[in-house]
């Protein structure tokens, strides 16, 4: 599973002109399923997700996680971050998980974190989504779990 996280000041996502989704300072984070993704990746990727130090404690280092500072997270279903850009000019997405997978991990993971925090809110699988945000710093950060089948975790950001 891949999330693409921002910290952000605020953010919200509009579906046919209304929001259906908006926090305020926390995390906005681009959420995607990929192939021989389970369950188990879904909540793996939620903890690192509600206990990545990204925000910053007294001393202004990032030392502090989404739990931590009780802040707001908005998911948002993107497929398109598991796209092969490897070749040619046009982006293949049979990285992805079917699209029935994808909808069942990532309302899972939606389900699970509204048990483990709040406030959160999400985007619609599926729809042709509005996303706004005010990214904080910017901090943006790539998270990657992959099935224990062998292949690393990735993670990289930009500050």
């Amino acid at each position: 599973m891949i999330g693409l996280l921002q910290r952000v000041s605020e953010a919200h996502v509009d579906v046919d002109g209304k929001t259906i989704g908006a926090i305020g300072p926390g995390l906005m984070v681009l959420v995607c399923a990929e192939r021989g993704d389970t369950v188990t990746e879904a909540e793996r990727l939620l903890e690192r997700l509600l206990d990545y130090r990204v925000f910053a404690d007294a001393a202004g280092k990032m030392n502090l996680s989404l739990r931590d500072v009780a802040g707001g997270l908005l998911l948002v279903p993107q497929f398109t971050l598991a796209a092969d850009t490897g070749k040619g000019t046009r982006p293949s997405f049979t990285p992805a998980a079917s699209p029935d997978e994808g909808r069942r991990l990532f309302e899972h993971m939606l389900e699970r974190a509204r048990r483990e925090h709040s406030p959160v809110s999400a985007g619609a699988f599926g729809a042709m989504m509005k996303v706004s945000l005010v990214n904080d710093g910017p901090v943006t950060l790539w998270l990657q779990v992959h099935p224990r089948s062998g292949r690393p975790a990735k993670a990289a950001y930009s500050e």
